[in-house]
């Protein structure tokens, strides 16, 4: 029988009902999801799903990360609520790949782990799944692992195993919907433009499954514990020097109140920090001093920046614990106009942390 998977949360428990259900039968997980955006969810969602399958024993194949032709098939769609017309073409997209599969290796019957999904239209994928196989020798297997309780034991199991547990279903159409009703930017959408795992991010939540990885593999005793913090994103940034753009690099939880800020520097300094708005001007060199770098220009700076915990910790020495000054470094502060033009946004948001014990 091969399976379609669509996630280990799902997947896990499915996957041992089917077992328990069908002895006789061999098992082959497809992990076929083009709907997942962005790529690094799709690999976040990939690796914990064959971390699942490697410790159930089953085989797993990887589909083909094809999110341009998925996303064809959404147009006119967009709009649609969740288990609407879009959802209806999202499953029948993704199980008449798995059946296509299924026939291509010689297996004789298909299913999906989404019918494990509570968030999911059972009818739906049973219809998808029918339609899928018509014309061909394959059996569709639909069979309802939520109730009874399968539901509670399902969410049971994938916390007793530490799963990667999603919080969105994957399509950008979806994650917008709900970033939205949240009040929520789309930070799942944002990356470091250097490349750096910012905190809540899906590139921290990839080194952070590559350790719990690590863990297990070592026989090592851990725990993930779920932490609230205040989360950042810088959206936008620029600085203006008598009507200039000039190099600058803006520290994390650099916060503003208004996105335009003019104020005017009378006195060269390494360090201006009285000015509106409570930002605070720092030269290159009294940078490099305070964080024990050797940085040849902001340009570099910008290129190849400390890590977060090193800017935070800078943060700290120069404006005291929990501050948000806006805390800009610029090659040189020369005496003239400055205009600051940014955008952030801070929101509550929570993460995982590894806890070896």
């Amino acid at each position: 029988m091969l399976v379609h998977i669509c996630c280990s949360v799902d997947s896990h428990y499915f996957l041992r009902r089917l077992r328990a259900d069908f002895p006789n039968e061999r098992l082959v997980g497809y992990f076929y999801d083009p709907n997942i955006h962005p790529y690094s969810e799709f690999l976040m969602r990939f690796h914990d799903v064959k971390r699942s399958c490697g410790a159930l024993g089953i085989d797993l194949i990887c589909g083909e990360y094809d999110y341009e032709s998925w996303l064809e098939g959404t147009k006119g769609l967009e709009n649609e609520p969740e288990k609407g017309k879009r959802c209806v073409y999202c499953f029948e997209f993704r199980v008449g790949n798995s059946a296509r599969k299924a026939l291509e290796i010689g297996e004789t019957s298909v299913t999906t782990t989404l019918l494990m999904s509570p968030k999911k239209d059972f009818a739906q994928l049973e219809a998808a799944l029918n339609r899928a196989v018509a014309g061909t020798n394959l059996t569709p297997v639909a069979i309802d692992y939520r109730k009874n309780g399968g539901t509670n034991e399902q969410f049971e199991l994938a916390k007793k195993d530490k799963l990667y547990h999603q919080n969105y279903c994957g399509c950008v159409f979806g994650l917008s919907k709900q970033r939205d009703a949240q009040g929520l930017p789309i930070a799942e959408l944002m990356s470091d433009v250097c490349g750096r795992a910012l905190p809540g991010s899906i590139d921290e939540r990839l080194g952070l499954y590559e350790r719990v990885r690590g863990c297990e593999e070592r026989g090592e005793r851990f725990h993930l514990s779920r932490k609230y913090f205040l989360n950042y994103r810088l959206l936008r940034a620029l600085v203006k020097f008598n009507g200039r753009v000039v190099a600058s690099y803006f520290l994390q939880y650099s916060n503003f109140k208004r996105e335009n800020v003019k104020f005017s520097v009378s006195e060269a300094a390494c360090v201006c920090d009285e000015l509106r708005e409570g930002v605070t001007l720092l030269n290159l060199a009294k940078f490099n001093e305070l964080a024990g770098a050797k940085f040849a220009s902001v340009r570099e700076l910008c290129r190849k920046p400390l890590g977060v915990e090193a800017e935070l910790k800078l943060r700290r020495e120069l404006c005291g614990e929990f501050s948000q000054n806006p805390i800009i470094v610029l090659d040189e502060i020369p005496v003239g106009r400055y205009e600051i033009y940014a955008k952030n946004v801070l929101y509550n948001d929570s993460r995982e942390v590894l806890v070896v014990e």
